[in-house]
């Protein structure tokens, strides 16, 4: 099998992928931030860890997404884009279930800093262009 872990398509994707985590980093803490400020401590834990249940699946896609790219690897391409749905969807799932279970969340700052982190995927390509 030949390493395509350098194609060129991979890296413009993982530098994508990156620019993207490092935007919803920079959106968890200002949401982070702002809650403490503005309401205390558990509205800042119950925003920091709607967050992180925002990005920790959207990494590991990422990491999925990207590990091979073109023509010649197409079916690498698919099986590594479905796979990696796949665990996304079900860290997800597990992740709010253990947010759940062990955490004292507060709703309102929990799935709007949630929803705002989701929606950063979205709009990054459109303030991003290379």
């Amino acid at each position: 099998m030949i390493n395509r872990q350098n194609n060129a398509l991979i890296k413009v994707g993982r530098k994508l992928a990156l620019m993207q985590l490092l935007i919803m980093a920079f959106v968890l803490i200002t949401c982070t931030i702002i809650s403490f400020i503005f309401a205390g401590v558990s509205y800042a834990e119950s925003a920091i860890a709607g967050g992180i249940i925002a990005i920790l699946p959207n990494s590991v896609f990422a990491y999925k997404a990207f590990k091979y790219a073109g023509a010649q690897a197409s079916k690498e391409v698919m099986q590594s884009f479905y796979s990696g749905v796949k665990l996304k969807l079900g860290l997800s799932a597990l992740l709010f279930a253990l947010a759940f279970k062990f955490l004292n969340i507060l709703p309102a700052p929990f799935f709007a800093t949630y929803c705002l982190v989701v929606v950063i995927p979205l709009l990054t390509p459109i303030f991003y262009r290379n």
